[in-house]
């Protein structure tokens, strides 16, 4: 995608602080969960609560039917929040120690949550907690301290350290966006895709094989950067192609319109609306066109409210050449008025 900044592009950078991890911070709390007058546990994360009061399951957890997306939320005997199912969705939200995500050469803004972003093994749906393969999952889930989605989207900054396999096969570190675009001399060219960053040829689910082009190595665009995390990080089945089918679709538009999981507010050629529907972790949406209509050409991940109380993300772009929170190319907003929150169009949990 190409888009025009009312900021000016980022230059050769010295430092940068990309990650902490600050056991014991002060978080941001995306779920209250407290005992009603009934000592029915609500929460009122993402959307509505639906009719009918908690179930009992495994393990002593509250089960707790909400919708809007239509969802489970799982709460303990204390009434303190464990983790949110959405139906249709592998995408899981699973609350452990608080971490803060932030990038100080590029924003003030904070990211300060105990939500751990991970990939069920298969979509949830209602009743799901009283199956072996979920209750297993979750016991071990819960202690997982490995990378999760927002950790591994964060090892893409600018800046970030590199990082190889056993067979010296750099996995992670600053991507680019892509090569000068002779189209445009302030931007990046876009078509570059998870297999690029790794020099690896890739054979996909629908047959597509894609081959790696060395001017792209070390590259991501903004639905690359979501194939990368998602896909070849942490398993999520990936399509060569901008067809439907099963597996994630290459460009953003082919995602934002049939891709898998649930689709969280309809793209209505204008601005979305529900965006108290969003966790962290779920795919957001974009025509980024200095004339915004309702085609889909720009994708990230939502990060949660930053410290300023705003709806975060992060996407890699053509003006700021790679991955960031930052606000180079204009605040990655959801709410308020400014360049993203004008061309945000629906969101996906996957």
């Amino acid at each position: 995608m190409k888009y025009r900044t009312y900021l000016r592009r980022r230059g050769v950078l010295l430092t940068i602080a990309v990650l902490a991890l600050l056991v014991g911070a002060s978080t941001t709390t995306y779920v209250v969960a407290r005992p009603s007058p009934a000592d029915q546990p609500v929460l009122t994360l993402g959307g509505a609560k639906a009719d009918g009061g908690p179930a009992r399951g495994a393990a002593g957890y509250t089960y707790q039917r909400s919708k809007d997306p239509d969802r489970t939320e799982i709460i303990d005997s204390s009434g303190e929040p464990v983790a949110v199912m959405t139906d249709g969705a592998r995408t899981a939200h699973i609350y452990g120690p608080p971490r803060t995500f932030e990038e100080p050469r590029f924003t003030d803004a904070k990211i300060e949550t105990k939500m751990w972003v991970r990939l069920a093994p298969q979509a949830w749906h209602a009743g799901a907690e009283q199956e072996t393969w979920f209750i297993d999952w979750l016991a071990a889930a819960r202690k997982d301290r490995s990378p999760d989605v927002l950790a591994i989207a964060f090892e893409y900054v600018d800046g970030a350290p590199v990082k190889k396999d056993n067979q010296g096969q750099q996995y992670s570190g600053d991507a680019s966006f892509g090569p000068p675009d002779p189209a445009d001399p302030e931007g990046r060219a876009e078509r570059s895709d998870f297999y690029d960053y790794l020099g690896m040829g890739w054979t996909f689910l629908d047959g597509k094989i894609g081959a790696p082009d060395p001017a792209r190595a070390l590259a991501l665009d903004c639905s690359g950067f979501l194939r990368m995390v998602y896909g070849h990080r942490l398993g999520y089945p990936l399509r060569g192609t901008n067809t439907p089918g099963e597996g994630l679709p290459r460009r953003a538009y082919a995602m934002a319109e049939f891709g898998p999981g649930v689709q969280l507010m309809p793209n209505t050629g204008q601005r979305a609306r529900g965006i108290d529907r969003l966790l962290p972790g779920d795919l957001v949406f974009f025509n980024a066109q200095p004339i915004p209509t309702g085609q889909i050409d720009h994708s990230g991940i939502y990060l949660g409210l930053d410290d300023g109380g705003h709806h975060r993300f992060i996407s890699s772009r053509s003006q700021t050449d790679g991955p960031t929170m930052g606000d180079l190319s204009g605040e990655p907003l959801l709410d308020g008025v400014g360049y993203w929150p004008d061309r945000f169009r629906t969101a996906r949990r996957i």
